[in-house]
């Protein structure tokens, strides 16, 4: 379960996150990263992804050979055909010109049989293969860290999943295949070409060197771009999410000209990237056909000047021109592909890039599972920080005996988050140790740790499905009892059994179709059903209104009974029973005790707090 939500549970409150206000990157003058891609990288992930239906991809190899080979007879047919209707009407044999023609009808009707199979076969193939690279990036992102979620934005590792991957399919579907079939056609005209005029292929011996060198030159000048116009697009993609998901806070401050004049810079850094990449690609191709026509044209000057010496015939020689097309067309189309290529290694390396991300930690080889679960917790001399050399806590001690309630208090950004990520091991600290049940966390497997928790965040997380589904989120196999039961509790059961679905009403995207409220109890009925032996409460009722808060008070004191429990609370009145409040300025525990031992102190944190909230 807090696998899936931990990226919720950001230290909002201790380190410094980009707003929405903010470019999500420095401008492209000066992001301009010239270094060359770890090809070897992209070479091996598709390699390993493709070995995994290597059948496939060989079938469509043969069929792609079948039909380039077939389509290399075609010219030397059609030059026999010619031949055989000579130069007067009275030399024409008709039987050799409709032998030579069909044959090469049928020729190219089987080649375009084959070719219609081998599209089959390499479409169905790499869709299965790209879905296996989408898989294991989603998972990949699950399983991140939340180091790596607080410091990358979402729109840019959506781009990684949907972009990215859309051009390594078109890659793999039509590009690579493409250049295989040019190379088989080239190699096949060429083999042809020098059977019929070894002369006259020395114009294109002359060449190939020429355009090969003048392509690896131009891979040269057009790599870093086609990498900076991925960089950008992910630029763009997560200052668009980041800005609907902030749409209501923006048109309340009336801040929409600021944002479209920010995503104005956003946009032409992206045009710029977009141009100068697609601009340096597209003089690949135009550059290698002004090559292929010079050679073209000296073929047709010197091939006539050997049909008037009689060494050519005119079907040898039309051939002949043929296949010096055929030799040429597929040089410019690999020089075209390129271009794309390019892009979709660029998309390629981010995607392994981001696979090859550490995932969080595994656990021990001798980590235990934890189980009946008493619920001490003991901060021993813990110090943390999110940057080197920038503390959020400093030498934290504090013990929560089982079943106890300790409230954690103080000022935005004084570590009060950080105290639960620790707990929860979505950070480890740099010095000291955390204990639940007096054994270290390090050597509790982190899924029996989390499952040994509920949470109730102010910030609420539901998903698009059922409301039954988001309240048995944390549960499997659970009946409906249960449910309905915890609905009660939460005092949330009237409004679901007006729903015309019921429990069965589904929650739309982002759950947009219900009030901040309805949320909030939703996400306590969860946690009322997870029945886990610890909680932890980040301002559980801040967003319900007073008579909510009133009338779950009683359920929340049931749910928090004989459970260790963590509130995070900056309505003091909801705290005011807790066995033990810790009062955290500065990282620093500053003061401890209970509501009436803190407000005996007369010029204490808390005490100012509380009379701030109470007196003021």
């Amino acid at each position: 379960m807090f696998n899936k939500i931990k990226s919720m549970f950001k230290p909002k409150d201790d380190i410094e996150i980009k707003s929405a206000t903010e470019p999500l990157l420095t401008p492209p003058e000066r992001n301009r990263d010239n270094k060359p891609k770890d090809y070897g990288k992209v070479f091996t992930g598709l390699g390993r992804y493709v070995s995994g239906a290597w059948k496939g991809y060989l079938l469509a190899f043969l069929l792609i050979i079948v039909t380039n080979i077939l389509q290399v007879f075609g010219p030397r047919l059609s030059g026999l055909a010619i031949d055989a209707i000579g130069i007067k009407p009275s030399d024409v044999d008709m039987s050799a010109v409709l032998k030579f023609t069909g044959t090469m009808m049928l020729i190219y009707i089987l080649s375009a049989l084959t070719s219609i199979i081998f599209s089959k076969v390499l479409i169905r193939t790499v869709q299965r293969t790209i879905g296996k690279m989408r898989q294991d990036t989603f998972n990949k992102i699950v399983e991140l860290p939340l180091s790596y979620i607080d410091t990358h934005q979402a729109g840019d590792l959506v781009s990684r999943i949907s972009y990215d991957l859309g051009l390594v399919s078109q890659a793999l579907s039509f590009d690579i295949m493409r250049i295989l079939g040019s190379f088989i056609t080239v190699v096949g005209s060429f083999i042809m070409m020098l059977r019929m005029s070894p002369q006259l292929s020395i114009i294109f011996v002359i060449l190939l060197p020429i355009i090969i060198g003048f392509t690896i030159y131009r891979r040269m000048v057009t790599r870093p771009l086609f990498r900076l116009r991925s960089k950008e697009l992910g630029r763009m993609n997560a200052y668009v999410e980041e800005t609907l998901s902030g749409q209501k806070t923006i048109s309340a401050y009336g801040k929409e000209q600021f944002f479209i004049d920010n995503f104005d810079e956003v946009n032409n850094s992206s045009i710029d990237a977009y141009y100068r990449a697609d601009y340096q690609g597209a003089f690949n191709g135009p550059s290698v056909s002004f090559m292929s026509n010079i050679a073209l044209a000296l073929v047709s000057l010197f091939g006539s000047l050997a049909v008037l010496d009689g060494q050519f015939t005119i079907g040898s020689l039309s051939a002949f021109v043929l296949y010096s097309r055929s030799f040429s067309e597929p040089i410019n189309q690999i020089a075209m592909i390129f271009q794309d290529l390019q892009s979709a290694a660029s998309a390629a390396e981010r995607v392994f890039t981001l696979l090859d991300e550490d995932s969080e930690p595994e656990d021990k080889p001798d980590a235990i599972e934890l189980t009946d679960v008493k619920g001490k917790v003991e901060f021993r001399n813990v110090s943390f920080s999110y940057i080197p050399g920038v503390p959020v806590l400093e030498n934290v001690n504090f013990v929560a005996e089982a079943g106890s309630l300790t409230a954690i208090v103080g000022p935005t950004g004084a570590g009060k988050t950080t105290i639960v990520n620790l707990l929860m091991r979505f950070y480890d600290p740099q010095e000291g140790e955390i204990l639940v049940d007096d054994i270290n966390i390090k050597d509790i497997t982190r899924k029996s740790l989390r499952r040994a928790f509920a949470m109730v965040l102010q910030d609420t997380w539901l998903f698009s499905g059922t409301i039954k589904e988001n309240i048995a989120y944390g549960e499997s196999d659970v009946d409906m009892e249960k449910i309905e039961a915890v609905a009660e509790a939460a005092h949330i059961s009237g409004f679901i059994e007006g729903q015309a679905e019921k429990y069965d009403s589904v929650v739309s995207d982002s759950a947009s179709n219900l009030s901040q409220g309805q949320k909030q109890l939703l996400t306590i009925a969860r946690a009322m059903l997870l029945d886990a032996p610890m909680l932890i409460l980040d301002e559980a009722t801040s967003n319900v209104d007073s008579k909510t808060e009133i009338q779950i008070q009683d359920a929340m004191n049931r749910l928090i009974e004989g459970r260790t429990s963590f509130v995070i609370a900056h309505r003091l009145s909801t705290i005011q029973n807790a066995d033990e409040i810790l009062v955290i300025n500065a990282g620093k525990i500053q003061e401890q005790g209970t509501h009436d031992e803190l407000l005996e102190k007369d010029e204490g944190i808390y005490k100012n707090l509380y009379d701030s909230q109470f007196q003021g």
